[in-house]
C-alpha cells in the first residue's frame, strides 16, 4: 500500500467522481471467490461533482447486506473477534457523504489499527492527473503487488490479490502493517 512509504498523504476531496471507480466500492474473499461489495450512491451524480458531494443512497439495505458478506468471508478469520464489532458499527451507521465514509474506514484500520504514523491532509482544490504540484501523484502509481499472506479461503482459491484492506486485518490483525512496508 502506496501510502505506507510517505509521512503526509494528501487525498484529493476535490476530484470529480468518476463513474466505474473505486470510489464506491471493494472486494473481498468469500466461500465463492472474489466478491466485490459496492455502495449505491444517490442518483445524479456526473462526472463533474466533486467526490465530497457524492451521496450515500439508503433505499436499498446495502449495508445489512455488506455486512452479512464480511461475515460470510471473515467470521472464520483469526482476528475477526479482534475488530469485526468496529467494522460492523461502521458499516451500519450512517453518512450523508460517501467521502466520509471513506475516510472513517481508512483512519480506523490504517491509523487506529495497523498503526500507520503518517498524516492525511486534504486538498482543496482539484488538480488534473499528472498537474499535481505537491510530489509523486498517486492516481497515477501502478498497483502494488501484495506479498501472500494466509488467507481464509487459500485452500480452495488459492492467494487473491487486489483485496480490501479489511482481507489483510481480518487475515493477518496487526502484524498486516509489516507485509504494508513492504509492499
Amino acid at each position: 500500500m502506496a501510502v505506507w512509504q510517505h509521512r503526509m498523504v494528501y487525498l484529493d476531496a476535490a476530484e470529480h467522481y468518476q463513474k466505474g471507480g473505486l470510489r464506491n466500492k471493494c472486494f473481498i474473499a468469500g466461500p465463492n471467490g472474489m466478491q466485490r461489495l459496492s455502495i449505491p450512491l444517490v442518483k445524479g451524480k456526473h462526472q463533474q461533482t466533486p467526490i465530497r458531494e457524492v451521496r450515500i443512497s439508503y433505499e436499498e439495505p446495502w449495508q445489512r447486506q455488506h455486512w452479512r458478506s464480511i461475515q460470510a468471508a471473515y467470521g472464520n478469520a483469526p482476528y475477526f473477534d479482534h475488530y469485526g464489532a468496529d467494522i460492523e458499527r461502521i458499516i451500519l451507521g450512517k453518512r450523508e457523504f460517501l467521502f466520509d465514509l471513506n475516510q472513517e474506514i481508512t483512519d480506523y484500520i490504517l491509523t487506529r489499527k495497523l498503526g500507520w504514523q503518517g498524516v492525511f491532509a486534504l486538498e482543496e482544490q482539484y488538480y488534473r492527473p499528472g498537474s499535481w504540484p505537491k510530489g509523486q501523484d498517486g492516481r497515477k502509481a501502478p498497483p502494488l503487488t501484495p506479498l501472500p499472506y494466509p488467507q481464509v479461503f487459500q485452500e480452495k482459491h488459492g492467494f487473491i490479490s487486489g483485496l480490501s484492506v479489511l482481507d489483510l486485518l481480518f487475515c493477518c490483525g496487526k502484524t498486516g502493517r509489516e507485509l504494508l512496508g513492504h509492499a
